[in-house]
């Protein structure tokens, strides 16, 4: 597994290729305020599986953009955490949403700022996520120490809850993730679960709202399929992550945007009204039977104010534990 520096170095090495062969068409001079609005701002994600599904998640946001700042917003789907952190590095993607290891990553070498993050239920602070170890049902691993000398999936090494999360917890049972299983990274979450459930490996370290909601909704798994046999502690919610080459009135557009809505009032303002669903138990009675629109690729709520200092804990974990992606020597 690679280490920090050499990540990063990467990282860097392909940004400066990729700025000599062509400026951004966003950036602005520094402290140019008055600079003229780029024609298009571009809004990333990573896919899943189900990229369309995903893509179209997050077209009620890019609606509440392009309103906001007037100017046409597009979605690029990335191929990888990895992926984005390269664009944004060479200031090619305005605007992200990865997790939250991504932007600990991501910060190193680009000029980004996290700007808001999910908030899963109407309560402030429900975007904490988790990640899980998944087994099929009847498995012999009954605890993440079972883990050892197994094949396991994982997402991609820059990610949170498809990685560092679990590696910690690995490393915290004393369990090399490196040298006392046999790695296999899906690339996805639900890549990572479906190839579980195909025998590839034997346990998955995904996020846990693929295991409780958007595979179930997808039909992809159903209740007896799996079980969890290991949960980490709170991780901070995903960030949305926006480039500080952009002028900080439009950033502020955006973030307005962003924060303007929530689910169930972008469904009110007509901004998915090709895609609505019922509004999910976990936000309570009072939003029963209301309609709403796929507000991002959790299903979130809506998103709440984040700011640089949310994500210390993840520097925490890096600290902590020594994991080798996080390693800085």
């Amino acid at each position: 597994m690679m280490r920090k520096t050499r990540y990063l170095v990467s990282l860097a090495i392909l940004s400066l290729a990729l700025a000599a062969c062509s400026g951004s068409p966003n950036a602005r001079p520094a402290d140019d305020d008055d600079a003229e609005a780029p024609a298009e701002l571009v809004f990333a994600v990573v896919p899943t599986d189900d990229s369309k599904a995903l893509e179209a998640s997050f077209e009620p946001l890019v609606a509440a953009i392009e309103a906001e700042t007037g100017i046409p917003t597009r979605i690029e789907a990335v191929s990888s955490n990895a992926g984005v952190i390269e664009a944004q590095a060479a200031e090619r993607v305005d605007v992200a949403v990865y997790g939250a290891f991504s932007y600990y990553l991501a910060k190193d070498v680009a000029d980004v700022t996290p700007v808001a993050m999910d908030q899963l239920t109407p309560e402030q602070g429900s975007g904490a996520v988790n990640s899980f170890g998944v087994v099929a049902a009847g498995s012999d691993i009954t605890s993440i120490e079972d883990v050892a000398g197994r094949t396991v999936c994982f997402t991609d090494p820059a990610s949170t809850t498809g990685y560092l999360a679990a590696a910690a917890g690995l490393l915290d049972a004393g369990i090399d993730p490196e040298t006392d299983i046999t790695p296999i990274f899906a690339g996805k979450h639900d890549v990572a679960v479906t190839q579980m459930l195909a025998g590839d490996c034997e346990v998955a370290f995904v996020a846990s709202t693929f295991v409780t909601d958007l595979l179930p909704a997808r039909g992809i798994i159903a209740e007896g399929d799996t079980e969890t046999v290991w949960t980490s502690p709170d991780i901070p919610g995903t960030p949305l992550v926006i480039g500080n080459w952009l002028s900080d009135d439009l950033t502020q557009q955006i973030v307005d945007a962003v924060l303007k809505y929530d689910a169930v009032t972008a469904a009110e303002a007509g901004l998915c009204d090709d895609a609505q669903r019922e509004a999910p138990a976990p936000w309570g009675d009072d939003y029963a039977g209301t309609m709403a629109c796929e507000w991002g690729g959790t299903g979130a709520f809506a998103f709440e104010p984040a700011t640089d200092g949310d994500y210390d804990t993840i520097a925490e974990i890096c600290e902590s534990t020594q994991a080798e992606v996080c390693r800085q020597e």
